[in-house]
């Protein structure tokens, strides 16, 4: 199995034991009680099975469980590698990358994000062939306990977005990975969470990168935000395609979109514009979610060519990296 959670709170127990619960059902009904405390106890139901009663003060239900012999053990890590990673720098490389990585089980190892452990930095990288994010945060803690100090894993974006969610309702500053061969077991407070890691070489994305670009712009990333979630709208009518025009001389940015038969839309906004003027053509949804996933003022734009990687950049935030590739403009 790919995700197991296990997590643990203070209770006043009278009798111990065991039971199963389908979860959908129960959290449906927790979810709804009243605030204040609750009492769960399990019986022998009618024709076997077991039938267990939830009592809060609005008043009582009874759900069939099963025999916790049944539920699956997880997974215990007995060797392999152990890191403490900082959670501040895990949220922000989580929140910098999931979104780029794919949906499509076909290219499995594409469906998770790719994790590089090193003595001082933690790099997180996703991508889905379209796009690809890379942040890089500092680990500011111990090293890598064992003998090699760098690791390099692909963890299922699955298991990663509960990760984030579980994290960001807790109060912990550091939770220690272990890494076995296969999998890999997330562990703070009374929360555990174990994964299996993606089989397969993760592409060399570092190779995408272009490094040196003959254009730039800098813009204010929600001004630029705004203007492209008012005219997705008509993008929507033409394969989501916005078309960006740079003006040098005039030192702005249009963006614009024709749908035929449905209508077409123009909006301008100033950037800061070194190199020749040029006119580069996107899917809008990778723009915006880009734009969406950076925390800055404002964002660079690099690029060359109107078919050549684009690279966006907050400036002075987190160390991402945001490459989108053009959609070819036919005229």
């Amino acid at each position: 199995e790919s995700l197991g959670i296990r997590t643990s709170f203070s209770a006043q127990v009278e009798e111990g034991g065991k039971l199963t619960l389908p979860s959908r059902l129960f959290n449906d009904i927790i979810s709804r009680l009243p605030a204040g405390d609750i009492t769960l106890e399990d019986n022998e139901a009618d024709g076997g099975g077991i039938l267990a009663t939830i009592t809060s003060l609005s008043g009582q239900y009874q759900v069939r469980g099963m025999g916790a012999d049944e539920f699956p053990e997880l997974p215990e890590v007995s060797e392999g590698k152990v890191a403490t990673l900082p959670v501040a720098a895990l949220i922000e490389g989580l929140q910098g990358t999931l979104f780029s990585s794919s949906t499509e089980e076909t290219k499995q190892i594409l469906t998770g994000v790719h994790l590089s452990l090193r003595q001082e930095t933690l790099e997180f990288a996703a991508t889905d062939g379209h796009r690809l994010s890379v942040v890089e945060t500092s680990r500011q803690d111990e090293a890598i306990e064992g003998d090699e100090t760098e690791l390099e894993v692909t963890i299922p974006a699955k298991t990663l977005r509960e990760l984030e969610r579980m994290l960001a309702i807790g109060q912990a500053s550091a939770i220690s990975v272990h890494f076995d061969p296969g999998q890999a077991v997330f562990e703070w407070a009374d929360q555990r969470l174990t994964s299996r890691l993606l089989e397969g070489q993760y592409p060399n994305y570092r190779q995408l990168i272009p490094r040196q670009f003959e254009r730039q712009i800098t813009v204010d990333r929600r001004l630029f935000l705004g203007s492209l979630e008012r005219i997705s709208v008509l993008a929507d009518a033409r394969n989501n395609v916005v078309k960006l025009s740079m003006d040098t001389d005039n030192q702005e940015v249009a963006l614009s979109v024709d749908a035929q038969d449905v209508g077409m839309g123009r909006e301008k906004l100033p950037a800061q514009i070194s190199g020749d003027s040029l006119d580069v053509a996107f899917n809008v949804k990778y723009l915006m979610d880009g734009l969406k996933a950076i925390d800055a003022t404002e964002v660079q734009l690099q690029l060359n060519t109107a078919t050549s990687p684009v690279i966006l950049t907050p400036l002075g935030a987190v160390k991402m990296t945001y490459l989108v590739m053009p959609v070819q403009i036919r005229s």
